[in-house]
Formats: C-alpha cells, structure tokens, sequence
C-alpha cells in the first residue's frame, strides 16, 4: 500500500499508481466551499478511473519513460459520485460518467443529481420585479446528457445534447414567495434538446498546457420535450494555452451566453450569469453574458505550480450594452499533480472582487 501512494520516479506522493491499478480505488476528491452565494460548508467527491488491460499497461509503459508520459494519450473513462452541504441549508449529491468509444471517436457525457439551493437571486421572474432581490429556494432533480461524434481526421466533434430538470421553486420571503407560487406554480419542469460543435486541441483533458478547445452549444427549451417554458440558450466558449516557455503557460479564456424567446416568466436560475471565481454566482444575471479571462502559470516543479487569474465581466439584457458595466475579478493559487499518468492536478485558489472574497478547491486549471 505504501508503494502504491509513492510515484516510481520522483518518489513524491501520487495516487496515480493505485487507482489505475486498483478496480476499488478512487481518487479522493474534497469539497470545501466558501462560495459567496451560498455560504461556507464541504463536501467529498470521488473519481473513478475506468481504462481497459491495453490502455493501462501503454499508459503505464510510457510513464515510467518519462514525466509527463501518458498524460497526453487519451484521456481515460472516469466516473465521479459524491455530496456536499452549506451554512445556509444548500446541499447537493449527484454522479457523472464519461465515457469515450473507438479511440475517441465518440464521447459520452452524462450527469445526474439532486440538490436544495438557497441562493440570492438580485433578478425578479418577471417584468415587474426585475430589481426584486431575495432569497430563491429551489430544490429538485434532474440531469444532462451529452453526445459527440468525431469528424474525419480532424479535431471537430459534431453532436446533440439534452437537459431535464424537475424543480420546486420558492423564496424565504413570504410575499415573495406567493409571487412565484402565483407565477409558477409549485412545481415546473425544464426540459431541452439542441446540438454542440466543439473543437478540441488539448494536449491534456484535466490540465492543459498547449493546445486549446471552442465550443458552440445551443439549446431549445420547448413543450414538446415536456418542458413547462419555452426559449433558447446559446453558449459559444473557448480557452487556450499558449507555451512561453519551459516552465511558463499563458492561458486565456472567454465565453458568451445569451437567453432568447423566452416566456413572459422564468425561474430565477434559469437565466445566465457571470461565472468566475470571486463573483458569486448568479449575482451577475441577464439576457446575455460576456466574460473574458487570462492565467499565467508558472511551474515551480515538476509537481508544483503557482498561477495568477485575473478576469472581467459584464451582464445585460439587451447585448448592445455588454461591458458598459463591468465586474473584474483577481486571485491567486496553486496546483499540486497527484496523479502524474493521467495529468491530474489539484489545488487551491484564492479570489477576490469588489463584492467578495472566496477561496475554491479545484480540480484542473481553474477556467
């Protein structure tokens, strides 16, 4: 057991070696949370490695050659299970699976749960209250699926995806609360179908440091796939990693989101908002959403990196007035590679705004 937490070159902790080798093992995944929108609390997580005898014993071969050998084959099905709560009553479970088939031809995303939000929402569910602040209260259950196919030789997958959620939604306020039980009743049921193209360079899924990824997502909620309000989101985000040097990456990031045709009423999560670390979530919401980032990191070792985020963004419901007003958000963090086959890093990073202060425990690069 000992040797199996030792990697067999630097002889640094790495559980590379014990959860590929054993079909029970996962890598331990904790949560701690200081989300702004929800309060302090945690939660544990576990990621499951699913490869084939080939695939393991090749990815295996090439990391006792070199560093960075088998972290930029392809990635391995995974599967991640686990919960975590909050000071405010928030608490969520949920698992996820992907899956890849004929030597990445086809990927496979899917995602179920079930979570209880209490959150601030500074958006109103109509026309009448959009500068309605309060306290949402929504619980329910629901998932995502998400499947792509491989074009030819190149690095473009073409694909459909598809969202259902069944929710109760409420407030902690009284009048409020009566409000969306007037609007929305006590149950309502988001459900669409729409397609993804997505181009993907990445020299590693969990923690690039070349190559890049843009993606096109553009979803149709609708009656007919039982869904209780009709509109339609469109997602187009990307990031890229730019090497300066041996030990320098440039990363840089943006996404823009849009809510179109919708209902005269809808939930209070069902619009975008500004995601970024030391923003709180759905503080920042509208009808469309443009933000853009940039990471510098620096690896200090080969196990250790240090990184610096800053990031600005802007949300609006009318697109000609993007970044008329803008949030900027800045932090610092750092990654440690525990799992040198396969290119996991985890970390921690500190974020601060205008508004907050949070610090987030992360898998990957961040963005």
């Amino acid at each position: 057991m000992a040797a199996s937490f030792t990697d067999p070159i630097d002889g640094k902790l790495d559980m590379g070696e014990m959860i590929a080798e054993n079909p029970y093992a996962f890598l331990p995944i904790p949560i701690i949370l200081t989300e702004p929108a929800i309060g302090y609390g945690g939660g544990f997580m576990g990621m499951f490695i699913h490869e084939s005898k080939e695939a393991k014993e090749k990815r295996k071969k090439l990391a006792l050659e070199s560093v960075d050998g088998g972290a930029k084959l392809i990635p391995p099905n995974f599967t991640i299970a686990g919960g975590a709560a909050t000071e405010n009553g928030t608490w969520f479970a949920g698992v996820g699976h992907r899956h890849t088939w004929l030597n990445d031809r086809i990927r496979y995303l899917g995602a179920l749960g079930y979570a209880n939000i209490n959150i601030d929402i500074y958006k109103g569910v109509d026309q009448f209250s959009s500068d309605l602040e309060f306290e949402s209260q929504t619980k329910g259950y629901g998932g995502l699926q998400k499947l792509q196919f491989k074009v030819a030789d190149t690095h473009l997958y073409l694909g459909i995806s598809q969202l259902w959620f069944r929710t109760e939604i409420g407030a902690k306020e009284p009048v409020v609360d009566n409000v969306i039980q007037t609007l929305l009743g006590d149950k309502s049921t988001s459900s669409a179908l729409g397609f993804i193209a997505q181009y993907d360079s990445r020299d590693n899924l969990f923690y690039p440091k070349e190559g890049g990824t843009a993606k096109i997502e553009y979803l149709f909620y609708r009656s007919a796939f039982g869904s209780d309000y009709e509109f339609n989101t469109a997602e187009v985000d990307g990031e890229y990693y730019f090497p300066l040097a041996d030990t320098w990456t440039l990363g840089v990031a943006a996404s823009y989101q849009s809510l179109t045709g919708e209902d005269e009423t809808l939930p209070p999560l069902a619009r975008p908002y500004i995601e970024m670390r030391g923003i709180a979530r759905y503080r920042y919401q509208g009808d469309y959403i443009l933000t853009t980032q940039g990471q510098l990191m620096w690896q200090v070792t080969p196990r250790w990196s240090l990184q610096g985020f800053v990031g600005a963004g802007s949300a609006t419901d009318d697109a000609q007035d993007l970044y008329q007003e803008t949030e900027i958000a800045y932090g610092v963090g750092f990654r440690y590679m525990i799992a040198r086959r396969f290119g996991l890093h985890t970390g921690v990073d500190l974020a601060f705004s205008d508004e907050d202060t949070a610090f987030y425990f992360n898998m990957g690069s961040g963005f």
